[in-house]
């Protein structure tokens, strides 16, 4: 009987990450039947899964896990208290995706500004437009992005090419310039044209952006939200919309997700909804999560402190 510790992986990840697990004792799963099977013996996990449901009971069934790998940033599906209680390690995918998730909530931005939406949508209709649908120029414009993680970082990176000014909120203001903490942002919230949230999603952060804050926005400003649907209040956001309280949203997310089709958000004015691409729309994630495993891996054995921790009490 080997002696190796056991773990559990989905075949996807074999081919980059079987070369170095030769002090593993791996079982590569195809299917979540596989995958529950093996879960109550594993002492290391790597159990993704689009059915977040299913992942969370295959992790639930996982009492002996000593470390869990995950490509996820945000970790609200996995049973935190029980892992906690295990004293079971979690990595998860925390800036894995930031830079192609950042350049997707660029692209929103300037989808807004200049209105692509509807210039495809004229193209199609083949008619020529006359007159732009969208004037508005970025250049000199004042953006705040709450939660300045890997994701917000990026963001602030890529607007800078843009000579946008970039004001960042983080959890612990830290005295760097342009960053400020979370109990400065919403009296300051009247001066930005463009609100980007890329914080994660916790208790403390559920309904972040509600209509108080909707209506300390500039009339013209636009919310551009990469985070997770659950950080904005959607009754309070249509509110914002119908009324043109604001100048409009471009959500990557949305509560729940899919939306629903006779959803009201669909239709809303001056709203841009790119269903959760941005995590999807990049070529090198399995590449980079693959390298982070296999040096976490010799972390874990080596007992020293490894890459994208969750903290369970934040929730991410």
């Amino acid at each position: 009987m080997s002696t190796k510790p056991k773990a559990a992986m989905a075949s996807l990840v074999r081919p980059m990450v079987e070369p170095h697990c030769g002090d593993l004792d791996v079982t590569w799963f195809t299917s979540t039947e596989e995958a529950m099977e093996i879960a109550p013996h594993a002492d290391i996990g790597w159990f993704d899964m689009y059915d977040k449901d299913k992942m969370a009971a295959i992790i639930g069934a996982a009492t002996n896990l000593k470390w869990l790998n995950s490509i996820y940033a945000g970790v609200e599906h996995f049973p935190l208290d029980q892992l906690k209680a295990q004293g079971t390690i979690l990595t998860n995918g925390a800036g894995l995706n930031s830079a192609p998730i950042a350049e997707f909530a660029v692209m929103q931005m300037l989808m807004a500004a200049k209105r692509s939406d509807i210039i495809i949508d004229n193209q199609r209709q083949h008619n020529w437009l006359e007159t732009p649908p969208g004037t508005t120029e970025i250049d000199g414009s004042k953006a705040l992005i709450i939660g300045y993680g890997g994701i917000g970082q990026q963001i602030a990176k890529k607007l800078s090419g843009f000579e946008v000014e970039v004001t960042a909120v983080r959890r612990t203001a830290t005295g760097e310039p342009n960053v400020i903490g979370l109990d400065d942002w919403r009296d300051r919230l009247g001066e930005f044209d463009w609100v980007f949230i890329s914080a994660p999603a916790t208790g403390e952060t559920k309904h972040l952006m509600g209509a108080a804050e909707f209506a300390a926005m500039k009339s013209s400003a636009w919310l551009v939200n990469v985070a997770r649907g659950s950080l904005v209040d959607q009754d309070a956001l249509l509110e914002a919309l119908n009324s043109k309280a604001i100048g409009g949203a471009a959500l990557d997310v949305a509560d729940p997700e899919p939306l629903p089709a006779d959803h009201p958000l669909w239709d809303a004015p001056n709203c841009i909804i790119t269903m959760h691409l941005s995590g999807q729309a990049q070529t090198l994630m399995f590449q980079r999560a693959a390298a982070r495993f296999v040096e976490n891996l010799k972390r874990f054995q080596n007992g020293e402190k490894m890459i994208a921790v969750a903290d369970f009490d934040r929730g991410y």
